[in-house]
């Protein structure tokens, strides 16, 4: 009885040597499937579309503004000839063709004097897409009849980037929509070359 119980005590663990192979075989398996998921993509991916929702958000406050107001933050008023806006990056700095007001604070809140808050956007959003730390939003308008407003971003993940050469088609932005081309050597000046800057626009 004794001899039987001595066996069952030596067969019921794992040998060292066993122990080793299981934790080799994990850690191989671990390696292969942090390569596969490679979480450094799976974060920009994520910021990626952080910034798309930002700037859908974007585009569609300056576009219930125009609806509301019948001229665009940028604007002093309907009867303003300035209905275009450059390329611009979107900070708390880019005022109205008078100067005056913010398209900050018209999309916002009233921070200026005589200057009207539509509170389009909440304040939390405006501070934190205009944050030094944040992937930076740009903001153009032709200016012509039927122009969109396109807000862009430069994608930090591989599958974004993708979808913008995508858009791109080729090194002159021949898929950009005719009211950006002006802005095509911009956004898709960076198409071939891995290590330069293209975006993504939206709408």
């Amino acid at each position: 009885m004794k001899q039987f119980f001595t066996q069952f005590k030596t067969r019921a663990g794992f040998t060292m040597i066993e122990l080793l192979i299981v934790i080799t075989i994990l850690g191989i398996l671990a390696v292969a499937v942090l390569s596969a998921i490679n979480p450094i993509e799976q974060i920009n991916r994520g910021r990626d579309t952080g910034s798309r929702s930002d700037a859908e958000q974007l585009v569609s406050a300056i576009d219930r503004y125009y609806a509301f107001n019948g001229y665009y933050p940028w604007q002093t008023g309907a009867s303003d000839p300035d209905d275009d806006i450059a390329w611009q990056e979107f900070d708390t700095d880019i005022t109205d063709s008078g100067g005056t007001c913010t398209i900050f604070e018209k999309l916002g809140t009233e921070i200026n004097a005589g200057c009207t808050g539509a509170q389009e956007l909440k304040d939390s959003f405006l501070e934190r897409v205009t944050d030094t730390t944040y992937n930076t939003l740009y903001v153009y308008n032709a200016g012509t009849t039927g122009s969109s407003t396109y807000v862009c971003y430069v994608p930090q993940s591989q599958a974004f980037r993708k979808e913008a050469e995508d858009r791109c088609e080729d090194a002159t932005g021949a898929g950009m929509p005719s009211d950006a081309s002006d802005i095509a050597d911009t956004v898709c000046g960076g198409y071939g070359d891995d290590s330069a800057d293209i975006y993504i626009c939206l709408p």
